[in-house]
């Protein structure tokens, strides 16, 4: 005789709606204008099999039918809801990293964004010479200004600096050596690293010198007759301090000239004017890098430059043509969108002594200390009351530039520090990711910190409601 359980458990199948029967209903009637019924149905199949399996797991199985055809039901309007919901959503950034990677590195600007939707939703003259109606070449949108603002004689560009440095690698030394120091084998994230897009490249890496020194001599005495050029690569995301010794970018192309051999400097983070300007350390601009005699250079779009994902590469005319007509710029070539904001960000850079009031990233690195002081007792007055069941304090903190860039380099910040008097500080930080926008600090010894030195100008009024909203639910 048949166990109460399993008598049970088989009136619970019975209870499955059938596929039909919810596409019949009210929920899926909701959906039908902006889902076609082929994916429904794929919808409701695979809503009743994970009802199925949660009645034969005991662990999780449903109470009763009636329970189970909710559960139907309530499954089904999720997936076609996580189907309709944009995964990319804003998120306001309180982690006090100002280029952070999971949050799209750079914010780009104000201005180089406006322009946006109106040349987007149109057609463009992206490679059209509109003086003579024939074919043009994409990159004449932004070459001129990067010369302009690099010192170069020309630029290209592709999607990012690591295939940047991969195509004129590959351009200018494919199956010849090219010589760099033991000390500038990065990582560069992700766990792409220099020795591996070497290899991509075709270019055979020949490493001297050691971690922590390298000389002149090193690479003199690494020259052969398939020696191509050198790299020479700005580790910006690390800093070897103590008994070291690198050769300089002077040093390099001194000897690679004499040799007839090139000088590639993979600069990364992409700096166009002097950050000591803006009271941060000096780190190397990229017109520095031209006048010194580097006959290609490659740097990020997105990081220090504060514009969309690109690897651009300036540098010598007749070496940026061999890299221009590789075939692989084909494939690494950016879309319209990025030349489009990436002219824009460009232009910021004109008249450097704007940069701070109207580049979002040189706005962020030097906005003053007593500003944001003043930006955390703003949040705090407008919170303060709802807070009944956290302590809310302001605290002094430490900012970062982030993605590499200035890793020695602590902003003084200042940050709401909240601590919930049961101890389950997860629980607020969760519901403040999930709000929307997104709200994203950083967990530390049982205290939620919200730094306002990345806070966006635009964001404080929804920063105050939202917290204010979670403080008190």
């Amino acid at each position: 005789m048949p166990h109460s359980k399993d008598l049970k458990r088989v009136d619970m199948l019975k209870s499955l709606p059938s596929i039909e029967s919810i596409l019949s209903s009210e929920v899926a009637g909701v959906f039908l204008a902006k889902i076609h019924r082929e994916l429904l149905t794929t919808l409701a199949r695979e809503s009743v099999d994970e009802a199925r399996n949660a009645v034969l797991n005991e662990k999780r199985a449903p109470k009763n039918p009636d329970q189970v055809v909710d559960d139907v039901y309530r499954i089904f309007e999720a997936k076609c809801q996580q189907l309709l919901r944009p995964s990319l959503r804003r998120v306001i950034n309180c982690t006090g990293v100002i280029l952070h990677t999971g949050l799209g590195r750079a914010v780009l600007s104000e201005v180089a964004t406006k322009p946006v939707q109106e040349l987007m939703s149109g057609y463009m003259n992206l490679e059209l010479n509109l003086d003579d109606g024939k074919r043009g070449d994409r990159t004449s949108h932004v070459e001129e200004l990067l010369c302009r603002l690099t010192g170069a004689e020309a630029a290209c560009v592709v999607n990012n600096n690591a295939a940047a440095v991969l195509i004129a690698l590959n351009s200018l030394a494919n199956r010849k050596e090219v010589v760099i120091s033991r000390g500038e084998l990065v990582e560069i994230g992700g766990s792409f690293r220099i020795p591996d897009v070497m290899k991509k490249s075709g270019t055979k890496m020949v490493e001297v010198g050691t971690t922590n020194k390298t000389h002149k001599r090193d690479f003199v005495d690494a020259i052969s007759e398939r020696t191509a050029g050198f790299l020479h690569v700005h580790t910006s995301n690390y800093r070897v301090q103590g008994f070291t010794a690198q050769v300089s970018l002077a040093e390099l192309v001194s000897v690679a000239h004499e040799h007839g051999l090139f000088v590639l400097h993979d600069l990364g983070g992409g700096i166009l004017t002097d950050l000591r300007d803006f009271g941060l350390p000096h780190e190397p601009v990229v017109r520095e890098s031209v006048t010194g005699g580097a006959d290609v250079i490659t740097f990020s779009g997105d990081k220090m430059l504060g514009g969309p994902q690109a690897g651009i590469i300036v540098g010598k005319k007749n070496l940026i043509s061999k890299i221009k007509r590789n075939p692989l710029m084909r494939a690494l070539r950016c879309d319209k969108l990025t030349y489009l904001i990436l002219e824009n960000t460009l232009r910021l850079f004109l008249h450097p002594k704007q940069l701070h009031s109207q580049h979002a990233v040189v706005g962020m690195l030097s906005m003053q200390v007593e500003h944001i002081l003043k930006r955390a007792k703003d949040v705090l007055d407008a919170i303060v009351k709802k807070s009944r069941r956290f302590d809310v304090a302001i605290e002094k903190s430490t900012a970062s530039a982030g993605s590499g860039a200035l890793p020695l380099e602590k902003l003084p910040s200042y940050a709401l520090a909240i601590r919930a008097k049961d101890g389950k500080i997860e629980k607020l930080a969760r519901q403040l990711r999930l709000s929307e926008p997104a709200v994203l600090g950083y967990l530390q010894k049982e205290t939620l910190y919200l730094d306002l030195r990345t806070v966006l100008p635009s964001d404080l009024e929804e920063l105050k409601r939202i917290l204010g909203g979670c403080l008190s639910s």
